[in-house]
């Protein structure tokens, strides 16, 4: 089954408050995702036909149902995955319909598929969540499975155009804690002027049910959760470059 214009591959959404842009936010999580990360909470998100095959205007009456609550707690929407650029033209629908609701929007991006959002997508989009997995090519397809230069190209064009983001960082022991993956992570966010803030997210363990679910081998078994003291030693690298840290 294939989407026509104005449909796309739902996998479910959520109220969050913190973690997915400010304030309260409906976050939208759309089927799909070009990158296997190891770390992946969501392995479920993984294949479009697995979501369900959801209209513009449905999107845009669960928006209504609980934008007076949001925006009186300054928050918004955002769109997040799997990989909602996988979906780009109903991603540019879906914020383009929160903007018309009035809602501030987020984009929540590998950025890989970065040349699929066009400007009137990033036009709809008041924040870029950019998760950028590791700070060399090597560990990055180690972590996903994919090279890094595309996530680095989105975010230099994010730059160009002066676009808010903030940078999430997700610390895995015994493969993105090392001080020098770090340090090219943190340098690369310092170079750009569009860097608000960066949130280090301490690795753990909570998918591994799914993985069960679904019959797929978990694959950092063995690999402890992210410790406080290397959590805050991450955090302080970054805040050498002068980023705010979260």
């Amino acid at each position: 089954m294939s989407a026509a214009a104005g449909e796309g591959f739902v996998h479910s959404w959520d109220l969050s408050t913190g973690v997915d842009g400010p304030g309260t936010r409906l976050v939208l999580f759309l089927s799909g995702c070009p990158m296997r990360c190891v770390y992946c909470q969501n392995p479920d998100t993984w294949h479009k036909r697995d979501g369900e095959l959801t209209d513009v205007l449905e999107i845009q009456a669960l928006i209504r149902r609980y934008r007076p609550f949001i925006a009186a707690s300054g928050g918004g929407f955002t769109v997040s995955g799997g990989e909602p650029l996988q979906q780009a033209p109903f991603t540019r629908a879906i914020l383009e319909a929160a903007k018309d609701e009035g809602l501030h929007t987020a984009l929540d991006s590998s950025g890989f598929l970065g040349r699929r959002a066009d400007d009137a997508l990033l036009a709809a989009t008041d924040l870029v969540l950019l998760d950028i997995k590791a700070g060399s090519d090597a560990t990055h397809r180690r972590v996903t499975g994919r090279p890094l230069a595309p996530t680095l190209e989105f975010a230099r064009r994010l730059d160009d155009m002066g676009k808010r983001t903030w940078v999430r960082y997700v610390l895995v022991p015994g493969l993105t804690d090392d001080p020098a993956e770090v340090e090219a992570v943190a340098a690369f966010a310092a170079s750009l002027h569009i860097v608000e803030r960066v949130d280090v997210l301490p690795f753990h363990t909570l998918g591994v049910p799914k993985y069960e679910q679904l019959g797929i081998p978990w694959p950092l078994a063995g690999t402890p959760p992210a410790t406080p003291p290397m959590a805050a030693r991450v955090r302080a690298q970054f805040a050498d470059h002068g980023l705010v840290v979260t």
